[in-house]
C-alpha cells in the first residue's frame, strides 16, 4: 500500500525546538526527515519507519539535497518545511568578525535558501505545501543592552523573503509563514542566565519549546495563512514596557 501520510522536514532537529517538532509531527502521524550535523550520533528519538535521519550542514547545497531527495524517495512527498536550524551569536555591532558573519549567513541564509528551493520544487509538483521559517522577535523590536545587530539584519531577511515567497506562490497552493520567537527555554541558554532573560519578555518569563512546538502546528493546518510573522514572544513586539 503506497504511503499516504504527510511528511515533514525539520532543520537543526538534534535538540530544542527543532527535536520537539520532530516529536510533535511524528505524533501526528507524520513521516519526518530530521536534520542536523550530526544527528545520526546524537539521535534522541525512538526508532520509526516514520522517521529518517540525516546528517550535514545546512550551509551545504549537498546536504539540502540529501534532505529532500530522501524526503522524496523514502515517503514520496514533502508536505512542511520547517527552517529551524540556527546559531546565536550577540556581540557589540563592531566586534562581529568576518567569521562570525560567514557563520551566520551559511546556516540563517543560505541554510534557508538552499533546501527551500529544491523543496518548492517538489511543492509546485504537488500543488501544495507549507514552509514554516524561525526569526526572532528581536528583529522588530530590538532591546537595549542585547547586542544582535547582524543576527538581527540576517533574521529580517527571513521575514521579507516570507513575504516575498507568500506572493510569489500564492496561486501554487504553497503558504510560507515564520515565527518569531523570544527568548525559548533551550540548551542554547544556560540556567544561570535565565532570571536575567525573564526581564526580556512583559509577560515575565521565557517561553517553551512547546508553544513554538504549538504555533507550527498552528501555521502547518492553517490553509488561509501566509505571509505571516507570528511573534510567540510574550508580548515583546508590541512595544515597550
Amino acid at each position: 500500500m503506497a504511503n499516504t501520510a504527510k511528511t515533514a522536514i525539520v532543520t537543526g532537529a538534534s535538540r530544542g525546538i527543532g527535536a520537539g517538532l520532530v516529536e510533535a509531527f511524528l505524533k501526528r502521524g507524520y513521516n519526518v526527515v530530521a536534520n542536523s550535523r550530526h544527528i545520526t550520533k546524537a539521535n534522541p528519538f525512538a526508532a520509526s519507519s516514520n522517521l529518517a535521519l540525516v546528517d550535514g550542514d545546512i550551509g551545504d547545497r549537498s546536504t539540502a539535497a540529501k534532505i529532500v531527495d530522501t524526503a522524496v524517495s523514502k515517503f514520496g512527498r514533502i508536505d512542511v518545511l520547517i527552517n529551524n536550524a540556527g546559531v546565536f551569536i550577540p556581540k557589540p555591532f563592531t566586534e562581529y568578525t568576518t567569521e562570525d558573519f560567514d557563520t551566520l549567513v551559511s546556516t540563517t541564509l543560505a541554510g534557508f535558501l538552499y533546501v527551500s528551493q529544491l523543496a518548492v520544487k517538489q511543492m509546485l509538483r504537488q500543488k501544495s505545501g507549507s514552509i514554516i521559517n524561525i526569526s526572532t522577535t528581536l528583529v522588530d523590536q530590538p532591546i537595549a543592552g542585547v547586542g544582535a545587530a547582524v543576527q538581527i539584519m540576517l533574521k529580517g531577511a527571513l521575514n521579507a523573503v516570507t513575504r516575498a515567497l507568500a506572493i510569489e506562490y500564492a496561486k501554487e497552493g504553497i503558504r510560507i509563514n515564520t515565527i518569531a520567537p523570544g527568548v525559548i527555554n533551550t540548551p542554547m541558554h544556560k540556567p544561570e542566565t535565565h532570571e536575567f532573560l525573564k526581564g526580556l519578555h512583559p509577560v515575565g518569563r521565557i517561553g517553551e519549546v512547546n508553544e513554538i512546538v504549538d504555533a507550527a502546528l498552528f501555521l502547518s493546518d492553517a490553509t488561509f495563512t501566509s505571509g505571516e510573522i507570528l511573534h510567540v514572544d510574550g508580548g515583546a513586539h508590541a512595544g515597550k514596557w
